[in-house]
Order: structure tokens, then sequence, then C-alpha cells
């Protein structure tokens, strides 16, 4: 299809779907109570639906005191029985699709249901708004004169009992229409392959010679298949090997640590980076202007939001708020109802709204993943806006990372472990353990308190991690792939140990 055609035709999309972006931008909370009471009609004659009669639920009050917060383990015996064909329990359609989890918090897989209302109204609707997006700020914008790098999940599909399972990213490549895969490189073969390490080469193979012009896929995974490709082809640039490349689209963990190293590979101003938030739950938040780190939070993607205030999480009566009432600054976890039958389902990630009109975002972190052993209450967020700091002042480059506690000891204060491993390591690590402890200072007030003096905290204990550590620790757990990730924080010290023992053992 000639290239101006296609513009055209997503410039016609575009004007029509803007019209919609635009109802739920002035109407947000109008929006989400529509949608909130269609889901509950659709729901009415499930089990779920009967068991809470949604039938008689006429508004928000009444939705919460008869419909409790939800997780994975309030859920699985349900989802069981829908991977074993049963139909109409949480959802009224029925669902083939079931997103494994690639979740870090737990060993056990998660099977979440991808219906196909949310197949084609939010996954899919999300991927032509991102573009929709792009496109309006970049009029200029050559993207259709090639195509897009994609690297998703590293697992194939399974079939199970007339169910389907695997990574999200594979079952959307599955659905897409055929004429999509033309558009994408590389092939659907190699997309699905499951040898982690095979494919990398395959894809670099299979892409090389072809005119790239976006790349799309988690950070971190992203920034091993692109350094393969510069070992590949003896570049130093990857303008050197696709040209017009102009656009990376990327989710899945936080930009922060690697930004650096893409611009060190992606030379230029003109180069963008579009983010976007989503999960095998449901897509969320897309970044809707150029040279932005807030996300503007999609309100008609089927999915209806709830937060709860991270100062009350875990207690016995949480502070739950519909997106009404939310406020600037204050840390959130995310409580979702879907198209796909999840009712008040806790996602475990935490955000901070940065603006209310509209409503945008940045995502803060996990529930779980946090450090809060000692009152700091130190979240993922505030470690990666410090490490960037301190990469920038000391020239350092930061490959992975994680943190543990270091529990008190009879008279000895506790303290914050950190394996970190570097790509380029900073000259004196001394000195930048003292300019990180200084930027967690300056960015978090509670941490900054139980450091005053050393009145609870010691300063922080640094451990620099061997070359390829955290790679060979995820191949060693069978996570290696484009979904999986890091822990970066946590409360206990399972992770560290794990991977301080595998860092003394070559």
């Amino acid at each position: 299809m000639p290239i101006p055609l296609v513009n055209s035709l997503a410039s016609w999309f575009l004007k029509k779907r803007f019209h919609q972006i635009e109802l739920f931008l002035k109407y947000p909370h109008e929006v989400q109570n529509e949608l909130l009471f269609h889901l509950l009609d659709q729901a009415k004659d499930t089990q779920i639906g009967k068991k809470y009669d949604f039938a008689s639920i006429n508004n928000y009050q009444t939705f919460i005191e008869r419909t409790p917060i939800s997780c994975y383990e309030d859920y699985q015996s349900l989802i069981e029985k829908s991977r074993a064909g049963e139909h109409n329990i949480f959802w009224p359609t029925p669902i083939k699709w079931f997103a494994k989890s690639s979740g870090t918090t737990s060993a056990k897989s998660k099977f979440i249901p991808v219906s196909q209302e949310s197949l084609e109204n939010c996954h899919y609707a999300a991927s032509k708004d991102l573009l929709c997006m792009y496109l309006n700020n970049n009029p200029n914008s050559q993207l259709f004169t090639g195509k897009n790098l994609r690297l998703g999940g590293s697992k194939e599909l399974y079939k199970e009992k007339g169910t389907v399972f695997g990574d999200l990213s594979a079952i959307l490549i599955d659905n897409m229409p055929f004429w999509a895969e033309y558009s994408s490189t590389p092939s659907n073969k190699v997309s699905l392959m499951s040898d982690w390490e095979y494919k990398m080469q395959a894809i670099v193979d299979e892409t090389v010679n072809e005119n790239v012009t976006s790349l799309a896929g988690v950070p971190s995974w992203m920034l091993v298949l692109l350094n393969t490709v510069l070992e590949t082809t003896k570049q130093i640039s990857l303008l050197d090997v696709w040209p017009n490349l102009e656009v990376y689209f990327h989710g899945g963990v936080s930009f922060l640590p690697y930004v650096d190293q893409y611009k060190n590979i992606l030379p230029g101003k003109n180069f963008k980076y579009y983010e976007i938030y989503n999960a095998s739950e449901g897509f969320f938040a897309i970044q809707d202007r150029n040279h932005s780190s807030e996300l503007l939070l999609m309100l008609d993607y089927g999915i209806f939001y709830e937060f709860i205030d991270m100062s009350t999480y875990g207690s016995v009566n949480p502070k739950v708020i519909p997106l009404a009432e939310v406020k600037l600054k204050t840390n959130y976890a995310v409580l979702i109802t879907t198209n796909a039958g999840l009712w008040r389902y806790k996602i475990g990630d935490t955000v901070r709204f940065t603006s209310l009109n509209p409503y945008r975002i940045k995502v803060s972190g996990r529930t779980k993943h946090h450090i809060n052993v000692f009152g700091e209450e130190l979240i993922i967020e505030n470690a990666e806006d410090a490490l960037k700091k301190v990469c920038r002042k000391t020239k350092a480059e930061i490959v992975e990372y994680t943190a543990a506690p270091i529990f008190m000891k009879g008279k000895e204060k506790g303290a914050h472990e950190w394996l970190i491993e570097f790509k380029t390591p900073p000259e004196d690590i001394h000195y930048f353990n003292e300019l990180f402890d200084n930027a967690l200072k300056s960015l978090n007030s509670d941490y900054e308190a139980k450091r005053y003096n050393n009145l609870t905290l010691n300063k922080p204990t640094i451990n620099i991690a061997r070359p390829q550590l955290f790679y060979d620790w995820l191949k060693q757990n069978n996570k290696l792939g484009g979904q999986h990730k890091v822990p970066r924080l946590s409360n206990t010290r399972d992770y560290m140990e794990e991977l301080k023992t595998l860092n003394k053992s070559l």
C-alpha cells in the first residue's frame, strides 16, 4: 500500500478517534461511571454477577459495599475452571486466552483472563491510539515507510483443554490480522520462538537488512538485542544500521536506568521515545506528547479505575477512592474492574498523578517492590531517580540492580544493601555511594529522617555485580525473555542472597 495512502487512512482514523478521546478528557468521571454500570450490566448473569447481585447495583457506593477487593489468589480457583472450558463464571463471553504472568513477586504462575472484548477494545485499541498520538504530534513522520521491530516474550502458545495460554505479547501477535505482519519484523515464526538465546540471533539476522523505522519492547531486553545488532554489524550507532529509525515505543520497566545508554547508541535530538503502561490485565496509559515523562490515563478501554492511598495499603480498612477523588503527588495502588471479568482487582502497581486535567500519571513502583523495614518508604521511583542523577555525575552506566534491607542485629543499625551490575563502573565506588545516599535523602524525606545522624539507618552498602550476573540469574530461574523483570526492591533478602551466591560461584 503506498505510504501517502497509509498516512491518509491513519489521519482519518486519528480524527475519528480524537473525538472519542476528547469526550473522556472533557467528562472523565461521567465516562468512567457509565463504563462501570455497563460492565455490571454485561456481567449480571455470570456466577460472580449473581453472587453480588450486580443487577440491583445502581450507584458506586453499593458497588464497593457489595464487591470485595480481590487479588489473584481470590480468582485462582475460578480461573482454573475457566481454563478447563467452563463459561460465564466472571465474564459472560467465553474466554479462550490466558496471559501467563511473568511477575517476580511469586514463583507461582498466574493466568490472567484475556476476553475478546479486552483484546479488541483495550489492547489493540491502545496500539492504534499510540500510533494516532504519535502521528498527530509528528505530522512529518515516515513511520510507514518501513517496519516496526517488535520484541515480545519468549514463550510459545500452549493449548490446554480448549483454551490457550502464553505471554501476552505472544497472544497479541497470534491474534493480529494477517496484514499486520507485513509492517512488523521479525516474522511471527521468529517472534514466537521459545529459546531466548537462539531467538536473539535469529532476530538480528532477520532484521539488520530491513528498513526499520520504529522499535517496540521492554527497555532492558531491547538494549540486549540492540547491542547484539551493533556487535554483529560492527557499527557504533543504530542509525548506521537503520538510517530511518525515528521512535522507540517502550514499557514494562522504568526507562530511567537505561536512557543514557540508549542515547549513546541512538544519537541526535530528533529521535523520539514514547512510553506506554500496560500489563497482562489491560492497557492503562499512553504518553500523549513528545518529550514527556507523563502518561495519559485512558478511560474508555473497558477498565474502571479505583485507587488505594499507599499510606493505608495493607491496613484493615484501606482508603479506596474513585478517579474523581485522587490528588496530586500521592502514591496510590491501582484497582481495576475490567471487560475480562476482573472485579476490583489489585494489579500490584503504584502510580502518582502529575495532572488532574487531564488525568496524567507516572508509574512509581510495585506494592510489593519497596523497602519499608525501618519506616523509610523507599519506592522504585526514588531509587531510579537517584541512580540516574548519580550516574550522570560519575559517568557510570548501569545494566541492572536490586536492593534489600540489612536487618538490625543487637546494637547494630539497619541499612540498605545494593547489588549493581555496571556497564561502565564509576571510578570511585565510595564517592558514588556518598552521592547516591545524598540523592535518596533529597528525594525521600522519610529516608532522610531515618538516615539523620545514622539514627536508624547506616549509609548504604553497594556491591558490584560481575558481568552477566542478572542475566545468569534470570536464566537459572527460567525467566529469560522480553517480559521478565529483575526485582528492584524487596523487604526480604531472598533475591539478594540468591544473587550474591551466584555472584561468587563463577
